[in-house]
């Protein structure tokens, strides 16, 4: 059987990677290969200059009444896995960055146009069999459901219309909505001879609009949402005023997909191969941590408030001795970290943590970026509490070398599909207080490997996280050896990509 991957990242490959599909899309088709599975993947090229390419084929793709030329490429082949780049001018003109930020206004515009054209190209390779032998294609997240669309739709993909196609959603919170037509970012404009039926694939709240995550739910012939608990969650509408984040308007069509048998949740797998080497000391760490600081503020001409206040608690942290740390690693987004902005009487949520691990002589290391308003937040916590430093940026390094450094870490997410953060804490045998959603729920065992808080309503879950982490915390200071067992248990804890491979083909991909 040989499967082809379809999606917007690829960790293999350099600058190739924003979230988490990147791991995934890395990692699961050498595990699928380990079964006997050939597996293909491709994705656009956004003009990486270090990628090995060996030229496949020049592919003619009518879009938006022109006739438009891209190039396949293929970048690395290893035993039965293949890796494939798609190359036109559409992919690399933002600068190597992969999505655009188009603004409020008018969401999408620009990444919907390329994912559009990049489906419209997946699928030509498809019919004329540049890439050969696929069974079965596999879909990822709403930048390649144009391709659902596509063998649904055109005429011109015969061939395609016999294979089996596969999707995974990994964040449906991103859906790639855009209008139907009247706007040159919208479906009639890239394919204006497309005959589509628009009630399949229109936006539930705006049906005068194209969403291709609604479009691959009713296409394709097997869905797959990536955790068991999400697999229930995404059946029922967000409620977000009780701090619950559901099927985000696609409940009904999950539901229907779950009723006719073809929605699965697989969780995310984990990889266990490497040798970990000897973790940083904290000073080693806080040397580290300087040099990233010094590296983001060279970006700028101006010294940004936030490094300065970071760089300023570094220097204040090595004139003391190391304390217990509490970690947090990730996007700063609502999603992330909508708890820990909700107001309280000391400022945030955020604050009242930070005066908790103050009362066990612990401090706070949050390494991370994403919405400004929410960096200013967490930016404004680290001025007030000097056991809170908050490194607003990423680096690989910095991040790798934090999970076995931390002592608790910390992921109160509002939605979290399966979550990596936390596999890879516990992988590095440091327990994690997490919110009971999701890929969290299905991977954390409270008081057996970490911790779990819930509640029915965003001031249930604030009071809820904020007695679990004065629990955790107590047992870390003063229950040493109960806490070594927790932290013991989660070190021993598997997510093994090979046992999630089996279900793939199992549950995914049996025609």
């Amino acid at each position: 059987m040989h499967i082809l991957m379809v999606g917007a990242e690829n960790d293999r490959l350099p600058n190739c990677k924003v979230g988490g599909v990147a791991d995934v899309i890395r990692d699961i088709p050498y595990a699928l290969n380990e079964l006997g599975l050939n597996t293909s993947v491709i994705v656009p090229d956004y003009g990486q200059e270090s990628l090995n390419r060996e030229f496949v084929a020049d592919i003619a793709v009518p879009f938006r009444q022109h006739l438009e030329t891209a190039s396949l490429w293929l970048v690395e082949r290893h035993g039965g896995v293949s890796q494939y780049v798609v190359s036109h001018s559409l992919f690399s003109e933002n600068g190597g960055k992969i999505y655009s930020d188009d603004g409020a206004h008018r969401p999408f515009e620009t990444d919907a146009t390329k994912f559009a054209f990049f489906s419209a190209v997946v699928c030509e390779i498809i019919e004329h069999h540049l890439i050969k032998g696929i069974d079965v294609i596999h879909l990822h997240d709403w930048h390649a459901a144009g391709v659902a669309v596509l063998a649904k739709f055109s005429p011109r993909f015969v061939h395609l219309k016999t294979l089996k196609l596969v999707y995974t959603v990994h964040n449906l919170a991103l859906q790639g909505i855009r209008p139907f037509n009247h706007d040159e970012s919208s479906l009639e404009a890239w394919f204006p001879t497309l005959n589509y039926d628009g009630h399949l694939i229109c936006d539930h709240r705006h049906p005068h609009c194209y969403n291709p995550m609604r479009s691959a739910l009713v296409l394709c012939d097997v869905i797959h949402v990536v955790s068991p608990t999400y697999k229930l969650e995404v059946q029922e509408p967000s409620r977000p005023d009780e701090g619950f984040f559901g099927g985000e308007g696609l409940e009904h069509d999950m539901h229907q997909a779950a009723e006719q048998g073809r929605l699965f949740g697989i969780l995310n797998g984990c990889d266990y191969s490497h040798n970990q080497k000897k973790s940083s000391s904290y000073e080693e760490y806080l040397n580290e941590a300087e040099n990233c600081l010094f590296k983001w503020m060279s970006k700028s001409f101006q010294l940004e408030t936030k490094h300065y206040i970071a760089h300023q608690r570094i220097n204040s942290w090595r004139n003391s001795p190391p304390k217990p740390l509490i970690t947090s690693i990730g996007r700063i987004t609502s999603q992330k970290v909508l708890l820990l902005i909700q107001k309280s009487n000391n400022g945030i949520v955020l604050d009242d943590l930070a005066i908790k691990a103050a009362e066990y002589n612990s401090n706070i290391i949050i390494l991370g970026s994403g919405d400004s308003y929410i960096e200013s937040k967490f930016m404004q916590v680290m001025a007030r509490r000097e056991n809170v430093l908050f490194l607003n940026g990423y680096d690989t390094l910095l991040g790798d070398e934090l999970y076995p450094l931390g002592d608790l870490f910390l992921m109160p997410s509002s939605f979290e599909p399966c979550g990596i953060s936390q596999m890879l804490s516990m992988r590095a045998g440091q327990p994690c207080l997490v919110h009971g959603v999701g890929g969290l729920k299905d991977t954390v065992v409270h008081n057996e490997s970490g911790f779990i808080f819930n509640g029915n309503s965003l001031p249930e879950q604030v009071n809820a996280l904020l007695e679990t982490f004065d629990d955790a915390t107590n047992l870390l200071c003063n229950s040493p050896e109960q806490y070594k067992k927790i932290s013991s248990n989660s070190y021993e804890q598997r997510f093994e990509w090979h046992q999630i491979a089996q279900q793939y083909l199992e549950k995914l991909y049996q025609v």
